[in-house]
């Protein structure tokens, strides 16, 4: 494996000097994503927050700034990444508004219908089961809680560098919505940048009827 590839396989899992690197890059990198996205939902000032793959730690910060009074929890499978998103949002975690914990999206350490909100930036490319997962997202989801997912590339085409170097799944807006719809998700949006490449998409967990 290259020196190249090898660094830039740090964005499936940081590890070691090079992990380290990479998140900071990340955080520097995929920001302006983030908040493009971000523009397209409201929060309430008091959510809990859950951001799944939160590497750096950038978008716990971006969704502290949205809810001032909420809490947010982070979530990585890799203990680089948690121990960045830890330094990252020290004074937070501190004051008992964030909170950071090793995890892998399959099996989430909480308790049913415990968030307002779930945030996915730049990871479901690397989900082991796509299904499985949103469904396991929505049940930590309340009733009517909002999944929300951004991604800067929102279509193979173009991408295929990547795709090789990374091993990346690409998942197009249709991609997710059938999938989405199929883990029992409803009120499905989707946005695209005028870039052609960025996409978020936002999905509701269904309430009782």
């Amino acid at each position: 494996m290259s020196v190249l590839k090898s660094f830039f396989q740090n964005t499936r899992k940081p590890q070691g000097i090079g992990g380290k690197l990479m998140l900071s890059r990340m955080n520097a990198r995929h920001n302006a994503n983030a908040r493009w996205g971000l523009a397209h939902i409201e929060i309430p000032p008091a959510a809990r927050i859950l951001d799944i793959g939160c590497g750096g730690g950038q978008n716990i910060s971006n969704l502290l700034d949205r809810a001032p009074q909420g809490i947010v929890y982070g979530v990585d499978y890799s203990p680089v990444s948690v121990e960045k998103s830890k330094r990252k949002n020290k004074k937070a975690i501190l004051q008992g508004r964030a909170k950071v914990t090793q995890a892998s999206v399959s099996s989430l350490p909480f308790e049913d219908g415990e968030f307002d909100l779930a945030t996915a930036f730049e990871t479901i490319y690397f989900w082991p089961d796509l299904l499985h997962d949103f469904m396991e997202v929505g049940r930590v989801l309340k009733e009517n809680g909002l999944f929300f997912i951004c991604n800067e590339i929102a279509r193979p085409e173009g991408a295929e560098k990547w795709i090789e170097m990374l091993n990346l799944s690409v998942y197009t807006k249709e991609d997710l919505s059938r999938v989405l719809l199929e883990a029992g998700f409803c009120g499905i949006s989707c946005h695209e940048h005028p870039n052609g490449k960025w996409l978020c998409v936002t999905a509701q967990k269904a309430g009782r009827t």
